[in-house]
């Protein structure tokens, strides 16, 4: 018989590649015969920086005009789609890894951020889109009168 040593880092490694495989076929839908389509959701950093906030996403492959960005109701939503590339000169894929279609994304912003102030760029790849932060609400004083006081036309008071 021979021995066999137990390594817990294996059998976790191995626990979680089935449950990536398990998750990469729950979100793999038929595609156009020879391909399957991947649900395609971009990677997304939000920054907070000085008086705004600064969202940049990774959109390798798409230009401006291929991409969508709306602010509602105090919602930033940015859309958009990849289309899938195939050269019939190639012939058939052997491999598709590369993630394509319909993405939607959306973040709640700030209440009192002014939509026409959202600013967006494009550069390399990657979308950056600049929030200002609202201007900070500061607190009111309200004065307390004091009994029953009225002030007479002379500008002193009756009590």
């Amino acid at each position: 018989m021979a021995l066999i040593r137990w390594e817990p880092t294996r059998e976790i490694n191995s626990l979680q590649g089935e449950m990536n495989r398990l998750f990469n076929t729950f979100f793999d839908t038929p595609g156009n015969g020879q391909t399957s389509t991947r649900r395609w959701i971009p990677p997304m950093d939000l920054v907070e920086a000085g008086d705004h906030f600064v969202l940049r996403a990774d959109l390798p492959g798409l230009g401006e005009e291929d991409v969508n960005i709306e602010v509602a109701d105090d919602v930033l939503t940015i859309s958009g789609e990849r289309r899938f590339e195939q050269d019939a000169s190639e012939g058939g894929h052997v491999r598709v890894e590369r993630g394509f279609g319909a993405f939607r994304r959306s973040l709640t912003i700030p209440d009192g951020v002014d939509p026409e102030a959202v600013t967006a760029s494009f550069d390399k790849g990657v979308l950056e889109v600049r929030v200002p932060k609202p201007a900070e609400r500061k607190p009111r004083r309200v004065a307390i009168k004091v009994g029953d006081t009225t002030p007479t036309l002379e500008g002193t008071e009756k009590t």
